[in-house]
């Protein structure tokens, strides 16, 4: 018998969302800092969050992005942090590198969509900078979550035409539809020669937990979080980020156990 694959589940602690999507989405630092500590205690390898500004709009400014990574931290969160540095929190690709390169606390990881104007450059300041890159490339569908805006085609022909200096530092991030969720695990497979960098596999919304399966049983990188899908896989609506990350890895656990039994 195999020993089951060990995936890392990383968590979306609010993504694109608003007050609108319900009080498990946590804006304000308060509750970002409640969330991740109760993401990780329930499992998180990693923390990804969206910092908003008082009244909740996203920013990438080294003020609503500095003090929220301290407290953070403070708190005593240990595990990784990233930040999203896309569309939503500065849509000029010149405003965003302008305020990556001004941040005086630095994330572990920030999230560069190579569906955006400006991927190639913001990925490599932020690499400059030693902060590490999860290139996002969305694969089948509109591949737009919430409050993205429509994405650039031709977003993984951009990241492999970008040269990666530095594999350690580089993940790609797979966002996949729901048609492409449930296909047969050749599709990672496939994806693992393009560059040698790790895998990260995630779906929103309807596509999420099929994407969240498919990545246990391939032994891929797995995200999930309120900012990703707002229910649990039995159709209850989620209370809280801790909530479907213990969700998360009972299903990590299921799959990669019946993949390592059928081997």
């Amino acid at each position: 018998m195999s020993t089951p694959v060990s995936v890392s589940v990383s968590v979306s602690l609010n993504g694109g969302r608003t007050a609108a999507d319900g009080g498990a989405v946590p804006l304000s630092p308060p509750d970002v800092v409640e969330s991740a500590l109760g993401a990780v205690a329930a499992g998180a390898g990693e923390v990804l969050v969206h910092p908003r500004t008082p009244c909740g709009r996203e920013s990438l400014s080294p003020r609503v992005v500095g003090p929220l990574l301290e407290a953070v931290r403070g708190a005593g969160v240990s595990v990784p942090l990233s930040v999203s540095a896309g569309i939503g929190a500065e849509p000029d690709p010149a405003g965003r590198l302008e305020r990556v390169r001004s941040w005086t606390v630095l994330p572990d990881r920030a999230v560069v969509h190579f569906a955006e104007p400006g991927a190639e450059e913001l990925a490599e300041a932020l690499l400059a900078r030693s902060v590490a890159v999860d290139a996002v490339v969305p694969l089948g569908g509109e591949g737009a979550g919430p409050g993205a805006v429509e994405p650039e085609p031709g977003a993984l022909a951009r990241f492999l035409a970008w040269p990666v200096r530095d594999p350690a530092r580089i993940r790609l991030a797979v966002e996949l539809a729901v048609e492409l969720a449930v296909a047969d695990p050749a599709l990672v497979a496939g994806l693992r020669w393009l560059p040698p960098v790790p895998l990260l596999l995630f779906g929103r919304e309807s596509a999420a937990w099929p994407v969240l399966r498919l990545a246990a049983r391939c032994g891929a990188g797995a995200r999930i979080g309120v900012g990703d899908v707002l229910h649990l896989p039995d159709g209850r609506a989620a209370r809280s980020n801790a909530e479907l990350v213990s969700a998360a890895l009972e299903v990590v656990g299921t799959q990669s156990a019946v993949t390592a039994w059928s081997r």
